[in-house]
């Protein structure tokens, strides 16, 4: 299971990134300033760290400079509101690996982060997720159920693969758009429903449940019964 390191100093983002990664079957640990991310980040024990720029103590590229100029190379992606070209060419050539803008989506995090872990050798991670004869490859972005490929959007791909990574376990609409839509998602929004339906067209309607009043569940559909 890898290690991830977040230091990040706004709380708010902080738990967003962790709670989907560990969702996503990471061991978080997070920190809010940057004297405290480079003595976690020099201890050997994360596998990646997720780096905000502003942080407090010392700033992101200082943080950057000590873990390099120490000679780590534990895999580093900037996560800032630092959008310009000169931010980006400062984190790329003082040894960040990745750099993504604010605001950002969890799944092109979350897919920078796999990427970095491939590209070292650090992570064993399944790239086919299966449940209930439906089947996701993550590498291919291809889909199947009942051994029929099924097209997909991409926001219907990410959808699915939160749903088959908690398999039989109700999550909420909050959940689903935290996971998919990102940290700032409109929580009014009917979104979830609509691409749910969505999912139910291409799928079958009785492999994904509602829950009333706490949210939807992907199951196995039931067995039919063996002819007398």
């Amino acid at each position: 299971m890898n290690r991830i390191l977040i230091a990040e100093d706004e709380e708010r983002i902080a738990m967003f990134v962790a709670k989907g990664l560990r969702a996503n079957g990471f061991t978080v640990s997070v920190v809010g300033d940057g004297p405290s991310a480079v003595d976690h980040a020099l201890t050997g024990e994360f596998d990646l760290l997720v780096l905000d720029v502003g942080l407090p103590g010392c700033d992101g590229f200082e943080v950057l400079s000590r873990v390099r100029g120490s000679g780590s190379r534990i895999p580093v992606v900037i996560l800032t509101a630092r959008d310009s070209v000169t931010d980006t060419v400062a984190g790329l050539e003082g040894g960040a690996d990745d750099y993504v803008p604010k605001p950002f989506r969890f799944e092109e995090l979350l897919a920078r982060i796999r990427l970095r872990l491939r590209a070292t050798g650090g992570t064993s991670e399944t790239t086919v997720l299966a449940h209930g004869g439906i089947t996701l490859d993550l590498r291919t972005r291809r889909a199947a159920v009942g051994g029929r490929t099924v097209d997909l959007t991409a926001r219907e791909f990410l959808l699915l693969e939160t749903f088959l990574r908690n398999p039989d376990q109700v999550l909420s609409r909050e959940q689903l758009l935290s996971h998919v839509w990102g940290y700032d998602f409109d929580p009014g929004s009917n979104v979830v429903d609509v691409y749910v339906r969505y999912l139910r067209r291409k799928l079958g309607a009785e492999r994904i449940a509602t829950v009333r009043g706490m949210g939807y569940r992907l199951s196995a559909p039931a067995p039919r019964p063996a002819p007398a």
